[in-house]
């Protein structure tokens, strides 16, 4: 994942269903498709809180690389799938996934 600033993001104001859906899918296949299914591991909600997301509930702490704290899924304007985390300075980042990363390509 690559570490990018803010205003370099355009987010979407909007997720279809399917946007919500699908980010739930790369979320569930990024945490290596565990057994207990994604809403148990992930609880996902679609909010639309200053730009449309998929969040964590508060008491929700996933932890992933480096200690950071994994808070949302989104897409930008340009499709590309960016999640929010909280650094262990607690600090947001945003990263981005690339697919041809993720799928070896």
């Amino acid at each position: 994942m690559k570490e990018v600033t803010v205003d370099k993001l355009g987010f979407k104001e909007h997720l279809s269903i399917i946007e919500q859906m699908s980010l739930k899918d790369i979320m569930f296949k990024w945490l290596g498709r565990p057994e207990e299914g994604i809403d148990v591991i992930l609880p996902l909600e679609y909010s639309q809180t200053v730009f449309a997301k998929m969040e964590t509930p508060p008491e929700t702490n996933l932890m992933i690389e480096r200690g950071e704290t994994f808070r949302y899924v989104t897409l930008t304007e340009d499709n590309q799938i960016v999640i929010g985390v909280l650094d262990t300075n607690y600090e947001l980042k945003f990263r981005i996934f690339y697919l041809e990363e993720r799928l070896g390509v």
